[in-house]
């Protein structure tokens, strides 16, 4: 019963031979993980020292000062590309000779849609450009190409109307262009200078500029047309002062522009640009302590670290993050179907039920007047609080939850417009129905407006970061263009349109699902990017030896 030492040491050497054998590769695992985190290299503690800086800096000067360098950017992305649907009337009367105002079918869909088109090039490029030559460097040339082709729009001038019109869309595809590479570029600065806590609430205060902007826009058109129908001028030439008011309208796009490029130009490139992909650890931090008061770590400290090197067409990538990518492009397409579509053409749907009354008895200023009016108002009591909650509970509440939320309420309320339809259309009950209309604006934005912007700036690898977030939002201006076409071209019902958006948003919830949270993580836990590195394999041959006994059984 009682066996010897040697007895008991063979049996021992048998049991290691056998996890040597058939179970070392959990065993070396495990040991994997226990010296990643006690015997760490010194290169990955250095990495995860500077960025670590940045995660848990507190909220500072500059953080807001940020905010409002990127987001004046969205605030003139809104202000251009909302405003066109509110002269678009104008266009109609003082170039068409509509007695209603509307362009004929193509002239209004190129109008309405060119932007969007340039929109989706410029998200591709820029987004590519921005992870191969830096943020910073090519910020600059958004914001000069979105001034350039603010002022040309509103310089379009000739004697015969499709000039006129060909010439505004050419500068409109240009400036939407510039529009498109703003969406990366701002979203993935705000990302990456943020800390881990607030960097929700900082990129939604990014994004819920789109609102002001928006407003701004039907602020400017309700002044100038009040300012105009006043003058003795119109009373003689409605039309002449009319076609001052659109020109004016969109050249003002260039000023809020205009008034942030020197502070573009004077931000130093963004931490991790300059750390995970110049990796130049000791120029990063510098960057930021000539901005942030956070304490980095020394100069000594600044040797470079290995990384995944994999590209956005490799089989690595799609393993890694090909359905987070599909996922965030998807969520955006449907979103900016429902969105744009809902902003755009807000004109038509309220016009249906009779909001507006007989365009043909009013004057061109009058009715651009009230049109604006009630963009301002859906705006205020819509849009602009949605965006504003979504900053104040995006890092408490989490991303996936805001956006299942807001897909599933702009659902039903959607249903609950599309259903009643002839009940809404009674003139009693229009105020119920700006409401209604009110509320699916708010969680829009309460919701995957402002989420499907902040997800793809903090899923995807530093490397890929600006890539991935153009491809996402180029998704999203595709479902912009695919909603303009429909309302322009489709000749669809009002009510059987809103129940088609109602299904959009249901496909949204379902890819919604297929996306990781990433509230209150580093940049780098949630790509898994700055994985500590294992050590050399000449030292884990060492360690195995001196550790454990390899033995063979002799019969």
């Amino acid at each position: 019963m009682f066996t010897t030492w040697p007895a008991r040491r063979h049996a021992c050497s048998s049991l290691f031979c056998h996890l040597h054998g058939a179970g070392s590769a959990m065993l070396y695992r495990v040991l994997d993980a226990v010296t990643s985190v006690k015997c760490e290299t010194r290169r990955a503690r250095k990495q995860i020292k500077v960025l670590e800086a940045l995660d848990v800096a507190g909220t500072q000067l500059y953080h807001f000062t940020t905010i409002v360098i990127a987001g004046m950017g969205f605030f003139t992305d809104a202000y251009d590309l909302f405003s066109v649907s509110l002269i678009a009337d104008l266009l109609g009367r003082i170039y068409y000779h509509s007695a209603d105002g509307k362009l004929p079918g193509k002239v209004a869909g190129a109008v309405s849609g060119v932007a969007l088109c340039g929109t989706v090039l410029g998200q591709l490029f820029f987004g590519w450009l921005g992870d191969r030559m830096g943020r910073k460097r090519i910020y600059g040339v958004t914001l000069k190409l979105m001034v350039v082709c603010s002022l040309a729009s509103g310089l379009s001038f000739h004697n015969k109307p499709k000039c006129v019109v060909a010439t505004l869309c050419f500068f409109r595809f240009w400036l939407g262009f510039g529009i498109g590479g703003d969406y990366p570029l701002s979203a993935t600065i705000m990302s990456e200078y943020a800390n881990k806590r607030t960097r929700g609430a900082f990129i939604a205060a990014v994004f819920a500029m789109q609102g002001l902007g928006n407003l701004a826009a039907g602020a400017v058109v309700l002044v100038l047309s009040a300012r105009f129908k006043n003058t003795a001028a119109y009373e003689t030439d409605q039309l002449g002062q009319a076609d001052y008011v659109w020109r004016i309208v969109l050249m003002l796009g260039a000023v809020p522009a205009l008034l942030t490029y020197y502070w573009r130009m004077k931000m130093p490139e963004t931490a991790r640009y300059t750390a995970l992909i110049a990796k130049n650890l000791k120029l990063a931090a510098s960057d930021m302590a000539a901005v942030l008061d956070i304490d980095f770590v020394s100069e000594a400290d600044a040797d470079v670290v290995q990384q995944d090197e994999f590209g956005l067409f490799s089989m690595e990538f799609l393993h890694k993050h090909g359905r987070q990518l599909l996922g965030t492009t998807v969520c955006w397409f449907v979103l900016d179907v429902v969105f744009y579509s809902l902003n755009l053409f807000m004109k038509d749907i309220f016009n249906n039920i009779g909001w507006f009354g007989d365009a043909a008895m009013m004057s061109p200023l009058e009715q651009t007047y009230k049109i604006a009016r009630t963009q301002a108002i859906i705006v205020v009591c819509g849009s602009l609080p949605g965006y504003f909650l979504t900053v104040l509970f995006i890092d408490r509440i989490g991303r996936i939850k805001i956006q299942l939320m807001g897909f599933t309420m702009m659902t039903i309320f959607m249903i609950g417009l599309a259903a009643p339809y002839k009940f809404w259309s009674k003139p009693s009950m229009h105020v119920g129905f700006a409401i209604m209309y009110a509320l699916i604006l708010f969680f829009a934005n309460f919701g995957p407006n402002s989420t499907t912007f902040i997800l793809p700036t903090e899923i995807f690898p530093t490397r890929l970061r600006s890539t991935c977030n153009g491809i996402s939002a180029a998704g999203g201006k595709c479902g912009a263009i695919i909603g303009v076409l429909w309302f322009q071209y489709s000749h669809t019902s009002n009510r059987s349109s809103l129940l088609l958006l109602a299904g959009c948003n249901l496909i949204g919830v379902m890819f919604t699902l297929a996306l990781p949270e990433s509230k209150g993580m580093s940049l780098e836990d949630i790509t898994g990017e700055m994985e500590e590195e294992s050590e050399p394999p000449g030292e884990s041959a060492m360690i195995a030896e001196a550790e454990f006994i390899h033995s063979v059984e002799i019969s």
